[in-house]
């Protein structure tokens, strides 16, 4: 059974001057809009006031019509009006309890983006020019979109070390699930080994930041050391510090995406441990290292990936103690200290911590499948589950 899903396809282009300019005014118009509607809104709320997209929308055309904002009609209007609906988006999930209340952009550090839709730009042959330009963006095309699919939403953005890239949203009928297998794997993740396997296979932690450290440290001094404001200096200085950052992040990236790929194409069921990462990193001894291993992200990878080819990903509580107790005879010990690697139970079985607690994940995920253990929904993924602790959730008839 095929799968219709929506998957994007990023990119690397080198605009001409031109191109760079407008692009750059486009950021600075969508960033604008978007401050000057959430501003709105958040006046009409402190009046006990819900302002809907379609009023956002008629300010925008009486903006525009003002001397002082005349400048928004010389970009595209299609990104201006996305900026909206990005801020409709927001506000349904403040409203809905899922999200904090919206935030203004910031010119330095909020992502620069502007998203077109199909009515503006045009895809021929292989090249894609955007509106209110004359000649295509010149493409990297490091891997081909799907054949006769042509994009629905266009992204363009430029990332913090001055790279600019778009990014194609289009239908990929290639993503179909892969044939069942009875494989089940449980996953434990880790600083000195970032994966540990249910099987015993443990992977080592590549330590992406680690290995940048003593050059990102040096280029930090180097750009703490220049006045502040917008100096040219100070601006090279940035841009140093921001490429080492993007060269580990792109490291880091990769990594998960090669690890994510090959767990879901050899199991049908994986179980990994609902961590609350974002209170995990206030601890100071580990924040840096736990930042470093993304854990989160690898969550997220995995869960996309199994929903595109079938496969399930069971989530257990975080509150279950998979180090402590005994995968042979279920003994709970009270205690287990991190320095703590290896530990012999009282029924004569030698365990290895990380292993011992991928077995013991494996076992509480797969009482989910087959007895139906308490199990919710995490974060605001559709597939995750919690095996313990959670009441039953509602089943649809």
């Amino acid at each position: 059974m095929s799968t219709h899903v929506k998957r994007v396809f990023k990119y690397r282009f080198y605009p001409t001057d031109v191109q760079a300019a407008e692009l750059s005014r486009t950021f600075g118009c969508v960033r604008k809009v978007y401050n000057l509607a959430l501003a709105a809104r958040t006046e009409a709320w402190a009046r006990q006031e819900r302002v809907s997209y379609h009023q956002t929308s008629a300010m925008l055309t009486a903006w525009k019509k003002t001397e002082e904002l005349a400048y928004l009609n010389e970009v595209s209007s299609v990104p201006l009006q996305q900026a909206l609906r990005h801020l409709q988006t927001a506000f349904t999930h403040f409203f809905g309890k899922r999200a904090r209340y919206p935030r203004f952009k910031s010119r330095k550090k909020s992502r620069r983006s502007a998203e077109y839709t199909s009515s503006a730009f045009r895809f021929r042959d292989g090249k894609l020019t955007l509106a209110k330009m004359t000649e295509p963006l010149d493409i990297v095309w490091s891997r081909p979109l799907p054949e006769g699919m042509a994009p629905s939403t266009v992204t363009v953005s430029q990332d913090s070390a001055g790279r600019w890239f778009v990014s194609l949203l289009c239908d990929d009928p290639g993503v179909k699930p892969l044939p069942a297998t009875g494989q089940a794997v449980g996953v434990d993740v880790g600083l000195d080994h970032l994966l540990t396997l249910s099987t015993g296979e443990k992977i080592t932690n590549p330590r992406h930041e680690r290995r940048d450290r003593t050059r990102l440290a040096k280029a930090q001094r180097n750009l703490a050391r220049k006045a502040r404001g917008d100096g040219a200096n100070r601006r090279k200085a940035r841009l140093k510090a921001a490429k080492i950052h993007a060269r580990i992040a792109d490291r880091r990236r990769d990594t998960l995406h090669k690890l994510t790929t090959r767990l879901v194409r050899e199991n049908q069921t994986i179980v990994i441990e609902d961590l609350t990462v974002r209170n995990m990193v206030k601890n100071r001894k580990l924040a840096r290292a736990i930042s470093d291993a993304a854990w989160r992200e690898f969550r997220s990878m995995l869960e996309y990936k199994a929903q595109w080819y079938g496969r399930e990903v069971i989530a257990v509580d975080r509150w279950f103690p998979s180090s402590r107790l005994c995968s042979a005879c279920g003994t709970l010990r009270d205690t287990m200290p991190l320095h703590v690697r290896t530990w012999t139970c009282d029924c004569g079985t030698a365990h290895d911590r990380d292993v011992n607690a991928a077995h013991n994940l494996l076992a509480a995920g797969l009482a989910v499948t087959v007895c139906g253990a308490g199990a919710r929904p995490q974060r605001s993924t559709p597939d995750g589950q919690s095996a313990t602790k959670q009441k039953p959730s509602r089943r649809e008839p």
